[in-house]
């Protein structure tokens, strides 16, 4: 066969069983998107594999065949991702989520939400990254000062919604979050 011949072949096979092709795919996958691409993996397959294409009804149901095999590798695919997402998020979780001890953290990230974004982007550096006011300047873009005076301020903004959100709790531990040393 010519290559005119084959991309005719094809061609005429595509037109015919295109949209069956695309509705098998569409109801086994999660999402229209994901059919798409099986379906056109499915036709790169057959064109690749062109002179292994029957002709007619038998040539639909190759297809399927083709289809179900891109399918099943779609479906490991898709495990295995949600797998390794799984497994990078509970790591994720472990290495960098700070640890809650629910006596001092009670209320912190109801006063963290209370704060502008302004004040939670100087305190969340300073708290959780442990950076202080210089590198927290370098972070910012500003002077030393300047983050200092800012991470000051927000601080005592971050005392006084922690303050509503546990009024009844005087002396409790914020202490080391309010007053931390500025260097």
């Amino acid at each position: 066969m010519s290559e005119q011949d084959d991309r005719s072949q094809f061609e005429a096979v595509y037109r015919r069983t295109y949209e069956q092709i695309l509705g098998y795919a569409a109801r086994r996958c999660s999402s229209p998107e994901d059919a798409v691409d099986v379906v056109a993996e499915t036709y790169v397959i057959a064109w690749q594999r062109i002179p292994e294409l029957p002709d007619g009804e038998a040539g639909k149901l190759w297809l399927y065949g083709v289809a179900r095999r891109v399918l099943a590798n779609h479906h490991r695919r898709e495990k295995r991702q949600l797998t390794r997402h799984t497994e990078l998020t509970a790591e994720i979780e472990h290495l960098y989520t700070a640890p809650c001890h629910h006596s001092e953290q009670h209320g912190v990230d109801e006063a963290m939400d209370m704060l502008a974004d302004s004040d939670r982007e100087l305190l969340a550096p300073a708290l959780w990254e442990g950076l202080d006011p210089g590198e927290i300047a370098t972070v910012l873009s500003c002077s030393r000062n300047a983050a200092r005076i800012r991470l000051h301020r927000a601080r005592k903004r971050f005392a006084k919604a922690l303050q509503k959100v546990r009024p009844s709790a005087p002396g409790f531990a914020t202490r080391p979050l309010v007053e931390k040393e500025i260097s």
